[in-house]
């Protein structure tokens, strides 16, 4: 019997060192970028809330998050907006900064391997690294994600 492929539509987000990779139905959409409604008081990657489908919805640096300087923002820079996968956030969606066009990929079980080669530290929320070819994205903790706005959004908000 011949084997059978998992196949997977992911989205590859585009950082300033690197690429973030998520289902693709983890995501609702990819908008321009628009500049946030500053939190006062909310830490530097909690960069404030933007207006979306009629809501206001919080919007983090996902560089800024891993402790690395948040990368200014271009006429390239998009915001992915992200389900939610628990309830904790109102809306039950976030903002991720790109720093450029996300991009649609097909992601098979023969073409993805597990990458161990660079270390991930603990606050990052990141459950692992993956090997695509000559790509090597993270794999963001959308529920550790979704709990660190959540706190940042009760303390600010």
């Amino acid at each position: 019997m011949a084997e059978r492929l998992l196949e997977v539509y992911c989205v590859l987000i585009p950082l300033a060192d690197g690429r973030l990779i998520l289902p693709r139905s983890c995501v609702a959409e990819v908008v321009g970028h628009s500049p946030p409604a500053e939190m006062p008081g909310a830490p530097p990657w909690y960069l404030g809330t933007f207006a979306w489908s009629g809501a206001q919805v919080p919007l983090v640096s996902f560089e800024g998050i891993c402790g690395q300087p948040i990368p200014p923002v271009t006429g390239r820079s998009r915001i992915v907006i992200v389900h939610c996968l628990g309830d904790e956030l109102e809306g039950g969606v976030f903002g991720l900064v790109a720093q450029g066009f996300p991009q649609v990929v097909r992601a098979t079980s023969d073409v993805v391997r597990p990458d161990n080669s660079r270390p991930i530290p603990d606050r990052w929320p990141v459950l692992s690294q993956l090997r695509m070819m000559s790509e090597a994205p993270l794999v963001p903790d959308l529920e550790r994600l979704e709990q660190m706005i959540a706190e940042e959004t009760s303390v600010t908000g």
